[in-house]
């Protein structure tokens, strides 16, 4: 048994020098609590790393299917009345969602920016409810009020029992509304004296638009939109009104879903209109983002770029569309966010990496220092020190 522990003992890395060789010096003294205050730094540092959790980024190519994008939007026009701004949404596959209401409010707003009232979007009187029975084409005084379409009905039996109707109907034949007092809707609800009653008002829209994962635009325009011989345009007609002041702020715009780190760069953007009408033009890159948090909670979301262009009124020539124009496409490029903790291991590595590394750098110097001191001192004895 001796001669085991003697072999083992032989092995031993770390041989012990008796105190009595020991040479302490006060330069060795500074070293070690220098040395210790750094070697406590960077374990500190390191123990910071190991209980945060680290984001590793990817770039993959998207490959999804199928999907949808939602727009979450918050904007406000401080002189443009609720009544008149409209939402449209199109994209390239061809599909059009104009004068969107679902899903979005706004808020009346006087000249200080304070809240009238919110409401979900539209205007007039409370709508009269059918259904209609007919005798011969005529109405009995027993029957329900049926308002007529002036012409734009699809079908015989159709009503416009409200000034919204009948302006719905000539969007869908793609008519301009040009005189909402010839309507006997619009007069009975006062539809231009409304407008007149909230001019000098501003409006805050907010909500979201759900539409295909491909190249579209939408935006916030005067008027309603309607397609006449494949173009878009808008009823501007029937407000009376020569110019509309667009200044607007941009309180917030993402694709998707809020995640850690996310930056909307048009967020708090404000544009006050200088000229009497044109078109703001927002060229936005739409990146794909996944973002994966340490518990394995994925979210779907995107971030994007942006690029500015004011577009104004063109003297003599057919003039821009007032509004507010978003253009998105969608990068082939899917970004991918993944949060996760440093192993143990790894950790604990490091640490042993930080004592040893320290502890022999400061032992070499403070050896430097020795024998450095100790060579001049013997030089300094013997004269030929200079």
């Amino acid at each position: 048994m001796d001669g085991i522990m003697n072999k083992i003992r032989n092995l031993d890395a770390y041989p012990k020098i008796n105190e009595d060789f020991y040479s302490r010096t006060l330069s060795g003294g500074v070293i070690t609590v220098v040395s210790s205050v750094v070697m406590f730094l960077l374990f500190f540092s390191e123990l910071r790393l190991y209980l945060h959790a680290a984001t590793e980024t990817k770039l993959v190519v998207d490959t999804s299917r199928g999907e949808t994008l939602r727009i979450n939007f918050d904007v406000t026009f401080p002189a443009l009345a609720c009544s008149i701004v409209s939402v449209d949404a199109m994209d390239i596959s061809g599909e059009q969602h104009l004068d969107v209401k679902h899903d979005i409010i706004k808020k009346r707003l006087d000249a200080h920016g304070n809240v009238i009232e919110a409401r979900p979007d539209g205007i007039g009187a409370p709508k009269i409810e059918k259904p209609l029975q007919r005798h011969g084409g005529r109405l009995e005084h027993n029957e329900t009020y049926c308002g007529s379409c002036y012409g734009a009905e699809a079908a015989d039996d159709d009503c416009c029992n409200s000034c919204e109707d009948v302006r719905e109907a000539y969007r869908k034949k793609g008519w301009a509304l040009s005189n909402p007092d010839l309507i006997d809707q619009c007069k009975r609800e006062g539809f231009l004296q409304k407008i007149k009653d909230e001019e000098g008002e501003g409006c805050n829209i907010y909500g979201f638009l759900e539409v295909n994962k491909v190249a579209g635009n939408f935006h916030f325009a005067p008027g309603k939109s309607f397609q006449q011989s494949n173009v878009h345009v808008h009823d501007l007609l029937a407000f009376q009104k020569e110019s509309f002041n667009l200044s607007h702020k941009i309180n917030r715009l993402a694709f998707g879903d809020y995640f850690p780190g996310v930056v909307n760069p048009l967020d708090s953007v404000h544009w006050t209109q200088e000229q009497p009408s044109g078109m703001y033009q927002y060229f936005l890159k739409v990146v794909p983002t996944v973002y994966t948090d340490v518990s394995g909670h994925t979210i779907q979301s995107n971030q994007f770029s942006v690029t500015e262009h004011f577009k104004g009124a063109e003297v003599g020539r057919l003039q821009s569309l007032p509004g507010v124009f978003f253009f998105y496409d969608l990068s082939p490029i899917k970004v991918t966010f993944t949060e996760q903790h440093v192993s143990f291991l790894h950790f604990l590595t490091n640490v042993c990496a930080i004592v040893g590394g320290v502890f022999t750098v400061s032992g070499i110097l403070d050896s430097f220092i020795y024998h450095g001191q100790k060579a001049i001192k013997k030089k300094m004895e013997i004269g030929k020190f200079s």
